[in-house]
């Protein structure tokens, strides 16, 4: 199949220079007058956030799940980690279905009991898993 080329197409072919900088900008962050900021990852995930924290008291992670109900989450340990996934069951939108779902794993830091791992979703729909750190002889022995 042939196609004609415009008057004002050169026969060099297409000025791809002016159709592909919308599409694939350079790493730098600039291509022509295009500007972009490259993002690793998503600054915004679905709307759950999460909070991590592990000091001598033992570790916490509190993550936002205020669009699942508790009986949509399930928290596991799975080797280093610990596991939240939450799904809805679909629900009828206009014409439409739609379906929420996340899956996220934090590593559980070495130290940590997981055998006493508790977690609980909040009134506010925060949910918090916590467990405490494994207890040495050192701490269990009065000085």
């Amino acid at each position: 199949m042939d196609f004609i080329l415009p008057s004002t197409m050169t026969t060099g072919g297409i000025p791809w220079e002016k159709v592909l900088p919308p599409l694939i900008p350079r790493l730098n962050g600039t291509y022509g007058h295009h500007n972009w900021s490259p993002t690793l990852l998503p600054e915004t995930d679905n709307g759950s956030s999460a909070e991590v924290h592990c000091d001598d008291s033992g570790f916490t992670v509190q993550v936002d799940v205020k669009h699942f109900k508790p009986e949509d989450l399930l928290v596991k340990v799975v080797g280093d980690f610990v596991e939240v996934q939450g799904k809805h069951e679909e629900k009828k939108d206009g014409s439409g279905v739609s379906t929420r779902q996340f899956n996220r794993r934090y590593r559980i830091p070495k130290g940590v009991d997981t055998m006493a791992l508790e977690s609980a979703v909040s009134p506010d729909g925060v949910l918090v898993i916590s467990a405490p750190m494994l207890q040495t002889e050192n701490a269990r022995s009065p000085t």
